[in-house]
């Protein structure tokens, strides 16, 4: 388009065989500030609208060899194709209702008494008017998706600093434990280590993602449960984990607090659930249910119901307190025949 609806240098081509009517139709545009070209046939006028620079077509239904209609379609094909508003004298409804389906914006019909000129007029400025109208709206929009696409592109990058950064916090927290002698520093600094891993791999996920608001929960337990089972052999804790998670998206946030109430349990099964050398499993299972998620770690270990003095300093209870609150829940203990069940619903 060259010009602004109705501006100065609108340029409008008018396909028509009649040379006379055309006549009186360009002076009466040209008096409302429009330039009006006359094509006298389709090929014509196709010719003239492959050049470029026509910002609207009125197009009249008998033609020489061709209707309206047959033109319409490779006028409507055309890259940046004009709004084209159509001019009939026929009296038959149908012609109209055809050429708005085949793409035409309005129609005009040519009357005895030529009133159509200044109807055709008035089209021309409401088709010009609505063609302006959706071109700044297709111009918003790719503005909005260029900035959105910026935004992504730079939240990635974030995102990719922020896992290398853990990654390398976990590192140290991983020099430090070979450094110290004292057994519970040693455990300490590990499930350190781990509590960083866990959110360090929400990260990766996400620089790896097309989407960065959300986490394939199910693939995200999955690469933590092996990671979690890696260093735990590493510490001498050889328990298998077994995971089960229908597939779910997850809000980063509520993944991450998911991540460290995980690790979390399944480094306490490792610790407690079992005596020393005595073989046994770990399970998480994530599954959805109706609108909520449920999350459950288990063993068959020596059993607690959650009651009582926390095993250890406590500080691993307090952290999925936390968590859960994140997720506005709770975590609550439930029966099991044997070991532990550890249970959390939350809105997913």
């Amino acid at each position: 388009m060259t010009s602004a609806a109705g501006g100065p240098g609108t340029r409008i081509l008018y396909i028509d065989d009649d040379a006379g009517l055309a006549r009186l139709v360009q002076r009466s545009l040209t008096a409302r500030g429009y330039v009006v070209e006359h094509a006298a046939d389709g090929e014509a006028g196709l010719a003239r609208l492959a050049a470029g620079g026509i910002d609207l077509v009125a197009l009249d239904h008998h033609m020489p060899g061709q209707t309206g209609l047959d033109l319409l379609p490779a006028i409507r094909a055309l890259p940046e194709a004009p709004p084209v508003v159509y001019v009939t004298g026929s009296e038959d409804s149908r012609v109209a209702v055809a050429a708005l389906k085949a793409g035409a914006v309005d129609y005009v019909w040519k009357d005895l008494q030529g009133q159509f000129r200044e109807l055709l007029g008035e089209a021309v400025a409401t088709a010009l008017g609505a063609e302006a109208m959706r071109r700044d709206k297709e111009r918003a929009e790719a503005e909005v998706r260029d900035a959105r696409d910026r935004a992504e592109l730079l939240l990635r990058e974030v995102n990719h600093r922020v896992a290398n950064s853990l990654a390398l916090v976990a590192a140290l927290a991983r020099m430090q434990t070979n450094a110290v002698a004292d057994p519970a520093a040693k455990a300490a600094l590990e499930e350190m280590q781990a509590r960083i891993s866990a959110i360090a791999g929400i990260h990766r996920r996400l620089y790896t993602s097309e989407d960065v608001e959300a986490v394939e929960l199910d693939a995200y337990l999955g690469s933590l449960v092996e990671e979690l089972q890696l260093a735990m052999k590493a510490a001498g804790r050889d328990h298998a984990i077994r995971l089960s998670a229908e597939p779910v998206r997850l809000a980063t946030d509520k993944a991450v607090s998911v991540g460290v109430v995980v690790t979390e349990l399944v480094t306490n099964a490792y610790k407690y659930a079992y005596p020393p050398e005595e073989p046994g499993e770990i399970r998480v299972a994530l599954r959805r249910s109706a609108d909520r998620l449920e999350l459950a770690v288990e063993d068959d270990g020596v059993g607690w119901t959650g009651e009582g003095k926390p095993r250890g300093t406590g500080l691993g209870s307090r952290i999925v307190r936390a968590m859960a609150t994140n997720l506005r829940s709770a975590l609550v203990y439930t029966p099991a025949p044997r070991g532990t069940r550890a249970f959390l619903s939350f809105e997913g």
